[in-house]
């Protein structure tokens, strides 16, 4: 689900100002302005990734009717595997309106935000790291947009399940939002809400470093809470976290040693060289 009003259009129109906004202040003479420029190429590949975000949502590989089959198909795989039902994680709660009130709110306001102060904060104060988590939060958001191209509907379409959200007037989806409700696989909020957790865990050397954990593991609930999403969404969306981590890794990896192999001296021969003496 997304909770920023611009269709994919607009979002492109938006990354490619900021894409020439972006190569303009690299190429101007002024040192101030050139100082902006690396924010400018940063908003550009987020709104980006946002707008083909939006695009997916638009598009179907199979057409949105199966969304619903394979959301059956979930709920019975999930029951083969012994998960708690989403139904019954809701029925925790919805004796609790304040509690399902704060639930549907932080689910619709603390993804983007959220993402955006690790972000910011990760290219102030540890920029060294910035580049690295960034290519693995866009493989991971493309992944995700990629499989998101097969309809899954959420819990909260099917019978027995609530949408809080909806019940309590707090739906983003009835406040005109253009926003896709057929792509719950993989559930995008706890892929990002997960690399937000670790990254900053194994970044920060500070002791309220766990507060990301704790909004990770908050986002897992929620998510599941509001019917919003399945354990399944969440747990295909780690996987594809790792991967990408991991994949990325690996790339960096065999770039680097493709690039010190190049830059390598030659190496001597078995010979000692002449000395020449005049």
């Amino acid at each position: 689900m997304q909770t920023v009003a611009l269709t994919w259009q607009q979002a492109g129109e938006l990354a490619a100002g900021l894409g020439c906004a972006g190569v303009g202040l690299r190429l101007t003479g002024k040192p101030r302005l050139r100082r902006i420029a690396p924010f400018a190429t940063e908003a550009f590949v987020l709104a980006g990734l946002y707008s083909l975000w939006q695009l997916a949502g638009k598009l179907s590989l199979t057409g949105a009717s199966g969304g619903f089959h394979r959301a059956e198909w979930i709920a019975r795989v999930e029951h083969d595997w012994h998960l708690p039902s989403e139904a019954s994680m809701q029925r925790l709660v919805l004796g609790h309106p304040l509690i399902v009130q704060a639930a549907n709110l932080y689910y619709a306001t603390m993804h983007f935000p959220m993402l955006f102060v690790f972000l910011g904060w990760l290219f102030v104060r540890h920029r060294d790291q910035y580049r690295s988590v960034r290519t693995t939060l866009a493989l991971t958001t493309l992944v995700c947009l990629v499989i998101q191209l097969v309809p899954v509907a959420p819990p909260r379409l099917l019978p027995g399940y609530i949408d809080t959200a909806n019940q309590y007037g707090q739906s983003v989806y009835g406040l005109g939002f253009v926003a896709d409700q057929l792509s719950a696989m993989p559930s995008v909020h706890v892929a990002w809400a997960v690399l937000i957790g670790w990254y900053v865990v194994r970044i920060s050397p500070s002791r309220w470093r766990w507060i990301a954990v704790a909004h990770a593991a908050m986002t897992v609930l929620v998510v599941v809470c509001t019917a919003n999403h399945w354990w399944l969404d969440g747990i295909v969306a780690v996987a594809v976290l790792v991967a990408c981590a991991w994949l990325h890794r690996g790339l960096a990896a065999t770039w680097h040693a493709v690039r010190g192999r190049s830059g390598a001296p030659e190496p001597l021969s078995g010979r000692a060289p002449a000395v020449i003496v005049q």
